[in-house]
């Protein structure tokens, strides 16, 4: 044993150093949302109470797509679901990142973007990530009301599951570019993705400087799956970091939800959640608002502080991914 100690001394000389995370990654700026109907989609989230939502009309916009310039032709609305600005997106002619994702994927959250606070800080981070190994799929400069902004979207979704992405914004943090307000008095509880391989995504994050996940494997009972009986089971990952809670989703057990996403769209983002304190009224509402229930169970022991239930809404008419409800008993 005393042998190896100096080989294992220079081995560890030669690794690389943790890559050190900015701190604007410890909240989410806002979504990108690829649709391939603007219009159902938007009146789909109206009709559910996430009101404010504007459309912003047909536009080309000039990009760096895979390096190479040109041009894409999209329509686009703003809004917000709960208190995350979302930027709904429908490719309609042209070669970009949109349009790539919509026939790989079909609708669904292409991106979850953050802020940076300056242009030097943009660009030190696309270098970061350049170093990493990590390119940028598509970005460029675009003229504004709030003036020339820069963005950013990084080449991770084949390791990472999704497209992480950078925006630069002059002026004001507060400058929003959407729409002001949470009219819907709603609160993004977290992100959620399905994987195939949670560790293999978990390693490819941290070399990027993103925690390493931790795992749970949840005791659920009372389990119900469209309607019916339910019996699946999940391993889930999670990434805590700043305001952001990424839960990862591996299914151990179907049928279930999250299988039935990787079928119509593969890995990627699965939900999005809300805790709520009336699960059965909230998920009637949705039920009768044309959204129907999905998958269901608890957690914990019933009656405990610390136990909960949770509901799974299909929303996959209007933009891909389904809606979860969460509702916990807290100690008083």
């Amino acid at each position: 044993m005393k042998a190896l100690k100096p080989l294992l001394i220079s081995l560890l000389l030669v690794l690389p150093a943790a890559a050190q995370l900015p701190d604007f990654y410890r909240t989410v700026d806002r979504l990108i949302w690829v649709v391939d109907d603007l219009d159902r989609t938007t009146q789909g989230w109206q009709k559910l109470g996430f009101t404010g939502i504007e459309y912003q009309g047909e536009a080309e916009l000039p990009a760096l797509f895979r390096g190479k310039a040109g041009t894409a032709t999209l329509r686009a609305a703003s809004g917000r679901i709960g208190d995350v600005p979302v930027h709904w997106v429908q490719p309609i002619s042209g070669k970009d990142a949109f349009s790539e994702f919509l026939a790989r994927n079909g609708s669904g959250v292409f991106s979850i973007m953050h802020r940076v606070p300056s242009r030097e800080a943009f660009d030190a981070e696309v270098k970061r990530m350049a170093d990493l190994g990590v390119g940028v799929l598509q970005g460029g400069d675009v003229e504004t009301e709030a003036g020339m902004i820069r963005f950013a979207f990084l080449d991770t979704a084949v390791q990472g599951k999704y497209v992480l992405g950078l925006l630069h914004v002059p002026g004001p943090a507060d400058v929003t570019l959407a729409p002001p307000g949470n009219p819907s008095g709603r609160k993004v509880a977290q992100y959620a993705f399905v994987a195939k391989d949670l560790d293999a995504v978990s390693a490819y994050w941290a070399r990027l400087g993103f925690p390493a996940m931790t795992y749970t494997h949840p005791d659920s009972s009372e389990l119900r799956y469209r309607g019916h009986p339910g019996a699946f089971d999940m391993k889930l990952g999670w990434q805590r970091h700043g305001k952001v809670t990424y839960e990862w989703i591996l299914s151990l057990k179907g049928p279930n939800v999250y299988e039935d996403h990787m079928k119509k769209h593969g890995e990627g983002v699965h939900h999005l959640a809300f805790e709520v304190e009336d699960i059965d009224k909230e998920a009637a509402d949705w039920q009768a608002k044309g959204f129907p229930f999905g998958m269901g169970g608890a957690w914990g022991q019933k009656g405990k502080p610390g136990s909960g239930r949770f509901v799974y809404l299909d929303t996959h008419a209007i933009g891909g991914i389904d809606i979860e409800l969460l509702w916990s008993l807290r100690a008083k």
